[in-house]
């Protein structure tokens, strides 16, 4: 015979276990994308976080390098930034950000900023959620963007890699807890 007390305390754990269980389960890591290979062999996930724009997830972004990758010298090192989308949004308005954030980095000159404006646009078709988009830099200045493991745009231009990976890997940069995540430097 089971007392009301004891048939609580059951019920309490028997709902508590799978709680548990999950709150301490780790995540596997997700699989380094295709594209990595040329540039980054071996790619280890540095780290990962999620921006947010007033509560609400736009992205989740991963940060890939290679053995021995030095955050202070992000510019000069082989990456692939990986954005995996949570929104609907724009190609035209992330390329159009991504220069604003750029110059929160460093100065440029408006013809620089027209220039790689219309070669993001080209590297930024409209994203819906579950869309990826991954920059790719050899740590030379050589950009390769992919949407979706297909490529989309390329330029060799070290300034221009160096703005535009500071958005997320600068100390400048708009997301400081992002990049420390990124950089796997969080607390």
């Amino acid at each position: 015979m089971t007392t009301p007390r004891r048939a609580a305390l059951v019920t309490l754990a028997a709902f508590a276990l799978p709680a548990m269980t999950t709150t301490h389960a780790q995540p596997s890591a997700p699989a380094a994308p295709a594209e990595l290979q040329p540039v980054v062999p071996q790619p280890q996930l540095r780290g990962s976080g999620v921006l947010r724009f007033f509560g609400l997830r736009v992205y989740e972004a991963r940060l890939w390098v290679k053995p021995g990758f030095e955050p202070a010298d992000y510019a000069r090192q082989p990456l692939g930034l990986e954005l995996s989308y949570d929104r609907k949004l724009e190609g035209a308005a992330i390329a159009e950000r991504s220069v604003a954030e750029m110059r929160r980095v460093g100065k440029f000159e408006d013809a620089q900023a027209a220039r790689w404006l219309a070669l993001m646009k080209q590297a930024f078709p409209d994203v819906v959620p579950g869309d990826r988009l991954l920059g790719l830099h050899d740590g030379g200045g050589s950009v390769r963007f992919f949407h979706n493991g297909r490529q989309t745009a390329a330029v060799s231009d070290a300034e221009y890699a160096r703005l535009f990976f500071g958005i997320w890997l600068a100390p400048q940069t708009s997301a400081p807890a992002l990049r420390e995540s990124l950089l796997g430097l969080a607390r």
